[in-house]
């Protein structure tokens, strides 16, 4: 039946619209979704389908961010492409972030080259949309402006990842499943990257036959090989340059520049140090112990999880350590949670993302994390939310060689803790023999305006007391 009316309706999209909207309730959601299926099948360079040119603008991605580097684009002008099809890969100075399409439509122009600096606010390109497309992402538009900045940062994930309980739908999908009190969690996406569409409704709702609408295929972005990494990061890293000539300027970008921004606002904080040496015999011992097992589950062990653990047990006693100071209202800010960063070492520089809820979790857990930090900012694939909310960090130079270091305090942070090397060296036992000992020297570092002395040492002796003794990790929550 549907098909029937459809044929006999013709004539331009506001002329089919009116005469559907004669049509009961039921028919005329079946009619509209034969016409969806019918113009999804139709050349989209026809100007009849495309009606209105629309332009994406670059969200806000959280963190303070202001501009990013545009790394790649994946469309190019001309390109059809879907809502949720992925468009470019930018840089901010934190941090990798595809950019993922609202509309469904043509690229008509896109606003910057590779390597151009993009605004957030701004342009990023433009599409040919239909008009029923823009005005549910119209309505869109005006959903994403009441998001948090986390909710937008959420959506802009790598391809194929979905935020937890969120469906992929329009608003116009939304509308229909409201109007007839359906669960979009229940019925079977078979748009791109688990889009639910419109005539995946109307299947759940039996208005159309099962299999009407087929499933697309999904296409993930395959993995950028070691070699493109590595040229993407001498593009970008001051510290790998070629010198060819007699001078080379190497503009920053990225990672470096926000190094300039952030190091100069740190080293405004009152810095103190403080160092001791940890006995990290026993430690060892328990680690070479567990990191076959741990292999066995696929999780490398290294000794980072132990220090963190330790660092988590440790700042439940001293919670200060975990905190922010707030200059303008002059307070201090408590942290529950102990989201502790890691200094890596990665293709575009240094980064310091962190592992989230380290009290809440086990060490296996801590390790595992730890790994899919390294492998994502491996493929420079990490997110703001990797980066977001740090209330304590640890920097391992040890394994550069270093013995001794001077970390700066990463604001809003308070204090950082950077572990040198471990050595075998001499050392007396409980009976006064010389015996050899692993030994590992930290160097903490505190923002004086609120942390003191005797509260840092303090807290590095508990620390120092769950390493040289890692059965107490037992009983830390």
């Amino acid at each position: 039946m549907a098909g029937v009316i459809i044929r006999r309706i013709g004539g331009s999209l506001s002329a089919r619209r009116y005469m559907l909207g004669a049509l009961p309730l039921r028919q005329r959601l079946a009619c509209e979704s034969q016409c969806q299926l019918a113009r999804r099948s139709a050349p989209l360079h026809s100007s009849a389908v495309l009606e209105r040119l629309v332009s994406f603008h670059l969200s806000d991605i959280g963190e303070g961010i202001r501009e990013v580097t545009v790394k790649e684009w994946y469309v190019k002008v001309g390109d059809v492409v879907e809502q949720f099809d992925n468009l470019c890969e930018v840089q901010s100075d934190k941090a990798s972030v595809t950019i993922t399409s609202r509309y469904d439509g043509k690229i008509a122009k896109l606003h910057h080259d590779v390597d151009s600096i993009a605004l957030v606010g701004k342009p990023l390109l433009d599409f040919e949309v239909e008009e029923d497309d823009e005005n549910d992402s119209s309505s869109s538009s005006s959903d994403d402006e009441s998001e948090s900045p986390k909710d937008v940062v959420s959506a802009m994930t790598l391809p194929g990842q979905l935020t937890p309980g969120k469906v992929l739908a329009t608003p116009a999908v939304r509308r229909i499943a409201m109007e007839h009190k359906v669960d979009l969690g229940k019925v079977r996406a078979s748009g791109r990257n688990g889009r639910v569409l419109k005539g995946d409704v109307l299947e759940y709702l039996q208005l159309i036959p099962q299999g009407t609408v087929k499933p697309h295929p999904t296409l993930e972005k395959p993995s950028r090989p070691a070699a493109a990494v590595a040229a993407s990061a001498s593009k970008i890293s001051p510290a790998f340059v070629d010198l060819k000539d007699a001078h080379t300027v190497v503009p920053l970008k990225g990672i470096a520049k926000a190094m300039v921004k952030s190091m100069t606002e740190a080293l405004k904080i009152p810095h103190f140090a403080y160092c001791d040496e940890i006995d990290v015999t026993k430690l060892v011992s328990v680690r070479n112990q567990l990191k076959e097992e741990a292999a066995r589950r696929g999780v490398k062990l290294t000794y980072m999880p132990f220090f963190l653990k330790a660092a988590s047990a440790a700042l439940r006693e001293f919670p200060i350590l975990n905190s922010s100071y707030d200059e303008s209202a002059e307070s201090v800010i408590y942290k529950a949670y102990h989201n502790i960063s890691v200094a890596m070492q990665t293709p575009n520089g240094l980064v310091v993302p962190n592992v989230k809820n380290v009290e809440q979790k086990s060490i296996m857990q801590i390790a595992a994390d730890m790994n899919a930090l390294q492998d994502r900012g491996t493929r420079s694939a990490l997110t703001p939310d990797d980066f977001a909310n740090g209330t304590f960090a640890l920097s391992n130079i040890g394994i550069i060689g270093g013995t001794y270091t001077h970390p700066v305090v990463i604001s809003p942070q308070v204090a950082i803790g950077g572990l040198g090397k471990t050595r075998v060296l001499p050392r007396f036992d409980a009976a006064g023999n010389v015996t050899a000992a692993h030994i590992m020297v930290v160097s903490w570092t505190a923002d004086h305006r609120i942390i003191d002395g005797v509260t840092m040492a303090s807290f590095s002796n508990l620390w120092k007391q769950y390493l040289e003794n890692p059965n107490m990790l037992l009983l830390a929550v």
